[in-house]
């Protein structure tokens, strides 16, 4: 059996930083990561065998749960049947059947391979479809590593790069790039106006986790995404929800279903894989069709519409339309975090935290946060240290201030409990 520090010394000798995205490396945190052997349920096991509570759900997806035998059952059937034909299949069709009726703005999709690719791709289709170049994103929202986007970035950027730049936020990413992108505060209603009243007729889209999950649970305001759609609309602009996080996690209709919002094109991902890699994008028709090969804007994918990815993805996504589901995975969350803020209280550490369905937020500040600006003033050494007593306690969270946690339905009582026992006690040890 290989310790997590042999194999974590091993993987920088070929992999840079050891790691495969940058905040799993505990850099942010310190001490050295978990590599994990195997998950079921709501737990992990690392190599040493150590089990966790894991609130991390490979970052989302796994909402019913690791190894649902469900979605084992369905992969174990379509891979017996080919891993990948580079031709269309029943399956696909499917999909997108089931997420137009899932999500209504959806009126046709592409699928795709990552949350990344999506986000890039609707972007790209929305300055076709507009003949338009700026667009607009917001401080702390994370759309994936395409150059344009990597301006303000929460995520890992908001973790590892210098926050005070302006644009662009990584290196290799030449400012000409950046140029179009056009970088405003979180809900803050008034910079939206300005800038559509100083440049309305130049802006191809607006984009936005309506549900931030990058910068930590932030949610957006009814009247912060309600005037970005009516701005929307009133410019010609095309309003893009980002909910490859917040799709099917906060609702079954995802956070627009929550808001009564109809965007003009949704990017999905995460759960519609359950676990495996894909994702998505679509919105209304007459966009959808500038895609090749029926129009003008090209996006391909050898992998795009896998098999496998697909049945694992219909397979959850047929489980989380149980009648009630997401009411119960709601209220466990609630649960969770109202027990975490007892213990804070009880402990006199300067805490809040928040919940969305089965998405949740963890802030060392008094305050939920409701901006970038807001969220960086968490006292950030604070919680490293709370990472580190949970995570000696069997509690795996997040490695960084600034990611949200999830839920899964595998989550049941006595897994709260064993959570919140421990924060009771890390919570004492870092007061």
């Amino acid at each position: 059996m290989s310790s997590n520090q042999a194999l974590f010394e091993r993987a920088q000798q070929t992999i840079p930083g050891g790691v495969n995205s940058p905040v799993r490396a505990f850099r942010s945190v310190g001490g050295t990561p978990r590599f994990i052997a195997r998950a079921e349920g709501p737990y992990m096991w690392d190599a040493e065998g150590t089990r966790y509570i894991d609130y991390i759900g490979s970052w989302g997806p796994m909402i019913v749960g690791h190894l649902h035998p469900d979605v084992v059952r369905a992969v174990e059937t379509a891979l017996h049947q080919g891993f990948s034909f580079g031709a269309p299949t029943e399956a696909e069709v499917l999909m997108a059947e089931t997420l137009c009726r899932l999500v209504p703005s959806i009126e046709q999709v592409r699928l795709v391979s990552s949350g990344t690719e999506a986000t890039m791709s609707a972007l790209r289709l929305a300055r076709g479809f507009t003949g338009r170049n700026k667009i607009i994103k917001f401080e702390g929202c994370y759309h994936g590593h395409a150059d344009s986007l990597l301006v303000k970035a929460g995520s890992g950027l908001l973790t590892f790069a210098d926050s005070t730049k302006n644009a662009p936020s990584s290196a290799g990413v030449p400012e000409e790039v950046t140029r179009h992108t056009l970088v405003l505060e979180y809900n803050n209603v008034e910079q939206l106006r300005d800038a559509f009243a100083a440049q309305g007729s130049e802006i191809a889209a607006v984009i936005v986790e309506p549900v931030a999950g990058n910068m930590n649970l932030v949610r957006g305001t009814p009247h912060f995404l309600q005037t970005m759609r009516e701005l929307c609309s009133a410019h010609g602009a095309v309003l893009i929800f980002d909910e490859v996080m917040s799709g099917f996690r906060v609702a079954l209709g995802g956070a627009q279903a929550l808001y009564g919002i109809r965007p003009d094109m949704t990017c999905l991902g995460k759960i519609i894989g359950g676990g495996m890699p894909a994702a998505a994008f679509g919105g209304r028709r007459e966009i959808m069709q500038h895609l090749a090969p029926l129009g003008g804007v090209y996006q391909a994918g050898t992998l795009s519409g896998n098999p496998l990815a697909v049945a694992a993805g219909l397979s959850t996504l047929g489980l989380i339309e149980q009648p009630g589901f997401h009411d119960r995975l709601a209220a466990q969350t609630a649960k969770l975090v109202e027990g975490f803020s007892e213990a804070a209280a009880e402990a006199g550490v300067p805490f809040s935290a928040d919940s969305a369905g089965g998405m949740f937020g963890l802030y060392f500040r008094p305050e939920i946060p409701v901006s970038y600006a807001e969220t960086t003033a968490a006292d950030v050494p604070r919680f490293n240290k709370f990472f580190h007593a949970m995570l000696a306690r069997g509690v795996y969270l997040a490695p960084s201030a600034f990611e949200a946690g999830f839920v899964s339905s595998a989550h049941g009582e006595d897994v709260l409990a064993q959570t919140l026992d421990a924060a009771r006690e890390a919570f004492k040890e870092i007061a």
